[in-house]
């Protein structure tokens, strides 16, 4: 039995390993914090990554061609949870198609290079890629460059998300669609108004069985209370 101290223990939001005796579950944001040169990235609180084998590894692994020629960012926000192998293209994997080819010949230097500088190919620009807050991405999901996955969406395991997702849609397949909406339009504005995950953790976890049972307005007669 745990005892009411150990209870009401708030998680540590800069714990590496929150889940005691589960190194494959990491928080990203202190992960981030010790991996240097991505300056590019940012993770929100308590947004954590599942791998059983490179659960550490994940900058290197799962953001890919973070290159940072772009000037690109990667943002994901916080309670967001990322399955095993999900994965975030960065704009730099993008190659140039605005002639015949598209391959980048300048990247193998000697006459190929002086022939066309690789700062005068046609790269296309993508934008930021940008993840709201509690957001659940599913096993080896793709996410490519420049979409906004909206808040308390679903990425289903293996979808290929080529475009901007609503908040609270779930999608899956190749391209990504929205298969069904968690919330109405008007019930996921409500939702995001609450904006529940900006909350202190305290709050957050007096509210978590309406969050996890309840409805949008027992959520909101919680914030109106002042709990």
């Amino acid at each position: 039995m745990r005892s009411h101290a150990e209870a009401a223990m708030l998680p540590d939001p800069e714990a590496l390993h929150p889940v005691p005796n589960k190194p494959r579950i990491v928080f990203l944001k202190p992960l981030l914090a010790s991996v240097p040169g991505v300056a590019n990235c940012t993770v929100g609180d308590f947004t954590y990554y599942d791998d059983p084998l490179h659960a550490k590894d994940f900058f290197r692994r799962n953001v890919l061609y973070n290159f940072q020629a772009s000037g690109a960012r990667l943002e994901i926000g916080k309670f967001c949870a990322i399955a095993t192998a999900a994965r975030f293209m960065m704009p730099d994997a993008m190659h140039a198609m605005a002639g015949p080819s598209t391959y980048p010949f300048g990247i193998l230097g000697g006459a190929f290079a002086s022939a066309l500088p690789l700062a005068d190919y046609p790269w296309r620009s993508s934008g930021d890629t940008v993840l709201g807050h509690d957001i659940w991405v599913g096993m080896e999901a793709l996410v490519m460059p420049g979409v906004r996955i909206g808040h308390g969406a679903v990425i289903g395991a293996r979808a290929v998300v080529t475009r901007d997702v609503p908040d609270y849609a779930v999608v899956a397949g190749n391209p990504a669609r929205v298969v069904r909406r968690r919330y109405a339009e008007e019930d996921a504005a409500r939702l995001v108004a609450l904006a529940w995950w900006d909350w202190p953790a305290a709050r957050v976890a007096r509210a978590i069985p309406i969050l996890a049972k309840g409805g949008v307005k027992a959520l909101e007669d919680f914030a109106a209370a002042g709990a």
